[in-house]
């Protein structure tokens, strides 16, 4: 994989210190991100999933090893790179015409070129007469497309997603699992996602990487190989999901015996 065509995260690790502690939340974490690539990360809570996000993005910096985007290290935050919250992020004040155009207006692009990009992006994500309302006035499901649309708006090559359908309630949730795929089939930007739900994971990507924590670390990788749209029930996906949730059970059941959660999970990826 060429790393002018890829996200590279390269033997990193963060550690943060409070007064006098010391809390390593990744540990030589590496992994490659294709620049057309659907990547989703399950972990249990405190693995450091959204800290491996915060350094992708550039709002965090690593303790040690490397980060790379698209052949250029990452030093902080770019519009080759967008993130997408669970809490959609919105500026209410901002109508859903005002939140789409923030980062391109950031950017300086034209009030023309910034017309035809709302236009693209409305019929893309279904907002359609909605331009004109406020964050308040839109359901979870349709704050979480404006979020989406206002990522895609500034053409970025990654997207990172933390959690961002964890609001939802189930049936809003799939369907915003349909809208995310539509939409990352035209688009085809890389993606990294972080969920819970390993469902959702099997549905979304084309691999899945289970993460260790105290300290997060990569446990082992799933590809999967059906094609979209996927029935997660297939016997083939199912037998996947059952060796992701032996995987966290180990990574789980390994964490809380070893002396400070610091011991390897010896896991082979599957593929």
């Amino acid at each position: 994989m060429s790393a002018t065509n890829s996200v590279c995260v390269l033997n990193v690790s963060k550690t943060y210190a409070t007064g006098g502690n010391r809390v390593v939340a990744l540990k030589d974490v590496s992994l490659d991100i294709g620049e057309h690539e659907f990547v989703c990360i399950v972990g249990p809570s405190g693995c450091g999933k959204t800290t491996l996000l915060n350094l992708l993005a550039g709002f965090e910096k690593p303790s040690s090893g490397s980060l790379q985007a698209f052949g250029n290290s990452i030093g902080g935050p770019g519009p080759d790179r967008t993130m997408m919250f669970q809490d959609y992020a919105l500026f209410p004040w901002l109508t859903v015409k005002g939140n789409i155009e923030y980062g391109l207006n950031r950017l300086g692009i034209s009030a023309r070129e910034r017309a035809e990009i709302l236009r693209h992006y409305v019929l893309l994500i279904d907002l359609k007469g909605f331009e004109d309302k406020f964050p308040k006035q839109l359901s979870g499901g349709m704050r979480q497309r404006v979020a989406l649309a206002r990522a895609l708006a500034v053409n970025p090559k990654m997207l990172l997603m933390d959690e961002p359908f964890a609001a939802l309630d189930s049936f809003t949730r799939e369907k915003m699992q349909d809208e995310l795929i539509r939409v990352w089939e035209t688009e085809r930007k890389a993606v990294l996602f972080i969920t819970h739900n390993i469902d959702e994971a099997i549905k979304l990507a084309d691999v899945v990487v289970v993460m260790h924590s105290r300290p997060g670390r990569i446990a082992g990788t799933f590809r999967i190989e059906s094609k979209r749209p996927r029935d997660v029930d297939s016997e083939e996906n199912v037998k996947i999901v059952h060796h992701v949730r032996e995987l966290l059970h180990v990574v789980s059941t390994t964490a809380r015996a070893a002396p400070g959660g610091a011991a390897a999970v010896n896991a082979s990826s599957r593929k």
